[in-house]
């Protein structure tokens, strides 16, 4: 069990009634509550939902808190302080006045910092400090009204070869104020990209589906992400920018399994934290088994640290792989399925 879900079973008497845990680890803090307790679960991670379907919890998946009362919530702090906000404000939306909120996390992870994010709502009081982790309780002194999704994004220009595009990015979403290093390194290639049915692998705010759509009217655009507010700031993006949105197809994925097939090109700036870790499972798993969801002569185009090994990986997945750019510590990769001899 992971030392934050330890630190709740620890302080278990101050929980009762409909609990709604948020951002909850993947482990077995469900079965170790008090039968007393009826808990919720809401996750934007993909990854998290299925297992807590696994589980046969009562699981939400999405951007928005679930419709289901609640009493109190738990909410394991996220790496993102934007998010937090958009949590605690949702939360605090639906609570009476005198409700208790708690937050758990490690320090490692930032539940220092996130504790006076607290402080706007109410009484925060530490009850728990070991094993790194603390746990606060929030008595809340103010309700507030819920915003509009749209209201939390931050809008930016991205002046693309095709024309500017406006991004609209939601709160934990991948580079969210700007336009990453990475991806201005790849979006000189994607007019190289061959058109038809195109995954983009961790779409987050939809830059490159947005340029794809752009490019070419006809192009067919899977954006496919673990994360709930990446593919509502894809769809966003999508919005207002004018795009059609009969091009574009969002879809919720655990890693590139989940993709069609028959794909023409996968393009990817791929993800490598899954929380405040480093996670490299996703981006080397497409490495390895992009091919199988391309179609004969379907394309795979990737930008990525230069220091990581997928080069290697690609290569000895598709028997080549040539790198079209070096620049800014990062590397544009590129590699193709053997067309079919007539």
């Amino acid at each position: 069990m992971q030392p934050s879900s330890e630190v709740v079973i620890r302080q278990h008497d101050y929980l009762s009634g409909r609990v709604l845990l948020i951002n909850a680890p993947m482990d077995d803090l469900l079965s170790n509550l008090a039968d007393d307790i009826t808990a919720t679960v809401w996750t934007w991670n993909f990854n998290e939902f299925q297992y807590f379907q696994n589980l046969q919890a009562d699981v939400h998946f999405s951007t928005d808190l679930p419709q289901t009362d609640f009493n109190q919530a738990v909410i394991f702090v996220p790496k993102s302080k934007e998010l937090l906000n958009y949590i605690l404000h949702n939360v605090v939306s639906r609570l009476p006045i005198g409700a208790s909120i708690f937050l758990v996390g490690e320090k490692k992870g930032g539940v220092e910092r996130a504790s006076k994010q607290l402080q706007p709502y109410g009484q925060a009081t530490k009850l728990d400090s070991a094993r790194h982790c603390q746990m606060w309780q929030l008595t809340t002194h103010k309700t507030v009204t819920a915003k509009a999704l749209a209201d939390w994004a931050i809008e930016y220009p991205v002046t693309t070869p095709a024309g500017e595009l406006v991004i609209c990015s939601l709160p934990g979403v991948f580079s969210q104020n700007r336009l990453d290093i990475g991806t201005a390194v790849l979006l000189p290639f994607l007019k190289q990209v061959t058109a038809g049915k195109i995954a983009d692998f961790g779409c987050g705010s939809g830059v490159i589906s947005a340029y794809l759509s752009k490019l070419n009217p006809k192009n067919r655009i899977f954006a496919l992400d673990v994360d709930a507010f990446a593919l509502a700031s894809t769809q966003m993006t999508f919005e207002k920018n004018n795009l059609p949105l009969e091009q574009l197809e969002i879809k919720a994925v655990k890693g590139i399994e989940d993709a069609p097939l028959f794909l023409h090109a996968i393009v990817s700036n791929p993800p490598f934290h899954q929380g405040i870790q480093t996670d490299y499972n996703a981006s080397e798993t497409l490495c390895k088994t992009a091919r199988r969801h391309l179609k004969s002569g379907g394309e795979l185009w990737i930008v990525a640290n230069r220091f990581l090994n997928y080069p290697q990986l690609i290569e000895q997945n598709f028997k080549q792989c040539t790198t079209k750019a070096d620049q800014q510590g990062f590397k544009v990769l590129f590699a193709n399925t053997q067309k079919t001899k007539e």
